[in-house]
């Protein structure tokens, strides 16, 4: 059996060429050998598995090889480059710092630097993991780092360049090295299977390539697993059952059962999920990944932001009509929640379960976005007539939208609004709402004048019924005067600055009006709105210890209470 050599180390990558995904840095460095402008320090910082290593290698190769091609890549028959091929090259050392990080490590390094190079021009020092030397050793550094013999060059390379002393990185030319992306990954992988004859889809590819995060070794490592575990035949199914990776037939699946308002099959399949073993915040983050990659391709314009293989492009681009802007987006609202609130979630089942519900009822929501028939305009509602004796009042619809002419559209969905504070300027803010014209009922010479226990009864009636908190709050809370004027009761309601009032007035005093005209039965039933002096607005009360003795002086019981427990209210 001949001996076996992992990819990562079989595809090595030893010329500029090969060299993955860093074009802008291989550029730099053939430019700097091309023109002999060649620092005597340079530091390589990045990603794991990016090339960081490598690239010292085939830089260090390259300016001690004897005759490089006019593109400066390394020649590899010469003797330079047939000792490093073969592990035996003077001229290049490479050193852990990981495992030599003191100040005696440093000193060995300071008097090996003073021996020149046996074969080649220069003597470079590979020292990867740089990050890992101690403090004293990166000061016994820096004298040597600054002026190397001539026939000496540094390579530092480190994954976490901020762990390194601000002296260090002042002497050395930075190079960051960007995290592969994942066509190249896909390009480097499929070149590779080709030489090993292994078949192998597209979908798998980028199932690999994704799991890689960015880093080719760990790309050829996924690779080399799934061939020791698919054979030369890897199908993607086996791929995602060797990796663990959730199938994105499930977030095809979940996102048609959101469009159908089916919350029951959505929860089914979570279950069916969890059976399998994955864990609920990868399935959770995985379905927000769908839906961004659903918005990404109903957007027109943004293709290159998918990373997707074109056999899954057209499938995503398909189910992305079916769905509007607005219901991805607020898709992605509820699933983004759902991931930051996870962890904190004393049951987190239960709290993914339940964005799955809002999901499905999000397309039913009124104006959510989902293509839907269009609904037939309402027909009118005539008047009702005043309630027969004996009929209880609680017959009587007190919903505010039923007295809408035809020409009205139906409003927008009101957004709930929370908050003690009964400030309409706030609600115009919010919600901004079209102004609302509706048409009183026409008087009657025959028709009655209710008391005015019945229109307090039933304009307490109509504030419980609105469905905007801070609205139904002004009317409950206002202020009632009733007068007659020719033949008429008219009821003026009282908010607490022009601005409600004018609100009032603006959108919503007529929709009032026939209301109370409708529940009362009579069209002599007319409403005012106006605003309550300053004088009669009492003082207010802020402090606790301020409403603690307001409550005394209002309650006898509360007073005695505090007189037997001998409480102290400041």
């Amino acid at each position: 059996m001949s001996q076996y050599i992992v990819s990562a180390r079989k595809y090595r990558p030893d010329s500029f060429e090969s060299l993955i995904g860093q074009d802008n840095i291989a550029r730099t460095l053939k430019n700097s050998i091309l023109r002999g402008q060649l620092a005597h320090a340079y530091l390589f910082c990045g990603p794991r598995g990016v090339g960081k290593t490598s690239a010292a290698r085939i830089f260090a190769k390259t300016i001690n090889c004897s005759s490089p091609s006019p593109e400066m890549e390394p020649c590899g028959v010469c003797e330079s480059c047939k000792s490093f091929a073969e592990g035996r090259s003077y001229c290049i050392h490479e050193l852990d710092a990981a495992s030599n990080n003191g100040v005696d490590d440093i000193k060995a390094l300071m008097d090996q630097v003073q021996i020149p190079p046996q074969v080649g021009k220069y003597s470079v020092y590979i020292i990867d993991e740089v990050h890992m030397l101690s403090q004293a050793a990166f000061n016994a550094f820096l004298k040597t780092l600054e002026e190397p013999p001539a026939h000496a060059i540094f390579i530092l390379a480190t994954t976490e360049k901020h762990k390194i002393i601000p002296t260090i990185l002042s002497r050395c030319q930075t190079y960051d090295f960007n995290r592969i992306g994942i066509p190249d990954i896909v390009r480097n992988l499929r070149d590779i299977a080709g030489k090993e004859n292994i078949n192998i889809d597209e979908e798998s590819l980028h199932v690999i390539a994704q799991k890689a995060d960015g880093a080719m070794r760990d790309a050829l490592t996924i690779f080399d697993q799934t061939v020791a575990f698919c054979g030369t035949d890897i199908k993607y199914e086996d791929v995602i059952r060797n990796l663990n990776v959730l199938d994105y037939e499930y977030s095809f699946s979940l996102v048609d059962d959101f469009l159908a308002g089916d919350y029951g099959k959505a929860l089914l399949r979570f279950d069916e999920i969890l059976s399998k073993g994955f864990n609920s915040l990868y399935f959770i983050s995985s379905l927000g990944s769908h839906l961004r990659d659903l918005l990404v391709s109903r957007t027109g314009g943004l293709d290159s932001l998918l990373d997707l293989p074109d056999s899954l492009r057209q499938r995503y681009r398909s189910q992305a009509e079916k769905c509007s802007v607005k219901f991805l987006y607020d898709a992605l609202g509820i699933t983004t929640a759902c991931e930051a609130g996870y962890r904190t979630a004393t049951n987190q089942r239960l709290h993914i379960e339940f964005a799955l519900m809002k999901l499905a009822f999000l397309a039913n929501a009124p104006e959510s976005g989902v293509k839907t028939a269009t609904p037939e305009p309402r027909p009118a509602v005539e008047p009702k007539p005043a309630p027969a004796a004996g009929k209880s009042d609680e017959a009587i619809d007190l919903s505010l939208d039923d007295i809408e002419p035809v020409s009205t559209p139906a409003p927008a969905p009101k957004k709930v609004m929370t908050g003690a504070a009964l400030s309409l300027s706030e609600m115009i803010k919010e919600e901004d709402p079209q102004p609302i014209k509706t048409d009183t009922v026409e008087e009657s010479a025959n028709d009655r004048i209710p008391d005015d226990e019945e229109i307090v009864s039933k304009w307490k009636d109509i504030a419980a019924s609105t469905t905007q908190p801070r609205l139904a709050n002004a009317l409950g809370n206002a202020k009632l005067e009733i007068m007659i004027e020719k033949g008429r009761k008219i009821m003026t309601f009282f908010v607490t600055n022009e601005a409600q009032k004018k609100w009032i007035e603006d959108n919503t005093l007529r929709n009032l009006e026939a209301s109370i005209q409708q529940l009362t039965g009579s069209s002599k039933v007319r409403l005012e709105v106006g605003v309550t002096p300053a004088e009669e607005e009492g003082e207010k009360i802020y402090m606790p210890a301020e409403k603690a003795r307001d409550l005394m002086n209002k309650n006898e019981e509360v007073r005695a209470l505090v007189a037997d427990l001998g409480l102290d209210v400041k």
